[in-house]
């Protein structure tokens, strides 16, 4: 277990330390239901459904969100998707040309690009055969300025989750934070990291409701952590980052669990029929086991295999440049009559 000891403020960026955060209207004045007269915030005063700005904390969003996580509402920080997410943790803690982050690839490719974006060094260190994290290795990379390690579990684009220990000892380890992408956990049968926030003050895991809630388009994103971290994130986000169409569709997505719940039961169904058929073909060498709505799969020829998918109007993921991932193509799981269409397809090259 992580000491208690360990002070986000002391990662915080001295700029952000002093920063004072901008003040909107609504952060003034927030509606308790009342009928009122808003003549603040120099909006359009003719009412046609998003004329008002919409709630900067997203209040009703975070609590029903938070209900359903088990988490406190000060735990929780949303975003314009997770990728904006990242960002704001880039931006908190990581100082331009001087400080660095680790990633563990093959894995989720925007950590690389925000280093880029915000200026910050970024070292790989590669996972292991089995895809698991090598945590000498990791802490061997890591020096006084190193901030955030990102670890996606269940990997993308690999599927698996990574194992407890390693993640742990990182826990125990590391001066920084460690950061646990989570957008496909609600595809596995393992426990996410959520539960485990009281125990690792340096823990952030990161979900979205792009995967399992069917809601890419809206672009929503959930940052977990310390009310010490996310009260340092609130400073620097934009006022109005989820826009009020966003927070009523999620709302109301978050409210049909039983629907969610039917909808990655067939995923998990069909994911397993999937993965049996792809075992079963010639040009398939290997079905690497999955946590996510996805499969990826070792072909003897991947780009030739997708292009000849492309042929037949089926657009899957060519992941060959990535570490340890040579000729193999991604499959996410689609609905029964697309699967089975696929599975025809692959079949007959």
């Amino acid at each position: 277990m992580a000491t208690n000891t360990f002070n986000p403020e002391s990662l915080v960026r001295e700029n952000v330390r002093k920063l004072k955060p901008y003040s909107s209207a609504r952060d003034e004045y927030s509606s308790d239901g009342s009928e009122m007269i808003f003549l603040d915030a120099n909006e359009n005063p003719f009412e046609n459904g998003v004329n008002r700005y919409p709630d900067p904390h997203q209040r009703s969003l975070r609590t029903l969100l938070a209900k359903l996580k088990g988490t406190a509402e000060n735990q929780v920080l949303l975003g314009n998707g997770s990728d904006e997410v990242l960002d704001l943790i880039f931006r908190a803690f990581c100082e331009p040309h001087v400080d660095n982050i680790i990633s563990l690839p093959p894995t989720y490719g925007m950590y690389q690009v925000l280093s880029g974006i915000n200026a910050v060094e970024h070292r790989e260190v590669p996972l292991n055969q089995g895809f698991q994290p090598n945590v000498p290795e990791i802490l061997a990379a890591t020096d006084r300025n190193t901030k955030l390690i990102f670890i996606c579990s269940p990997n993308n684009p690999t599927g698996n989750s990574l194992d407890v220990e390693p993640i742990k000892a990182l826990l125990d380890s590391f001066h920084g934070l460690v950061v646990i992408d989570e957008a496909y956990i609600d595809f596995s049968d393992r426990d996410g990291w959520l539960p485990q926030l009281g125990n690792y003050p340096n823990l952030v895991v990161i979900q979205t409701l792009s995967k399992a809630y069917g809601m890419a388009g809206i672009r929503l994103g959930a940052c977990y952590a310390s009310p010490e971290i996310i009260s340092i994130l609130n400073k620097i986000k934009p006022p109005y980052n989820v826009n009020q169409l966003t927070q009523q569709r999620a709302y109301q997505r978050l409210l049909d669990q039983q629907g969610v719940e039917r909808e990655v039961a067939t995923v998990l169904e069909e994911r397993k029929k999937l993965a049996e058929a792809l075992g079963d073909l010639d040009f398939v060498e290997r079905v690497y086991p999955t946590d996510a709505n996805f499969i990826l799969a070792r072909v003897d020829d991947a780009d030739r295999r997708y292009g000849e998918l492309l042929e037949q109007r089926i657009v899957v993921r060519n992941r060959s440049k990535q570490p340890n991932c040579e000729n193999t193509l991604r499959f996410t799981v689609g609905t029964p009559m697309e699967n089975e269409t696929l599975i025809q397809i692959l079949k007959k090259l």
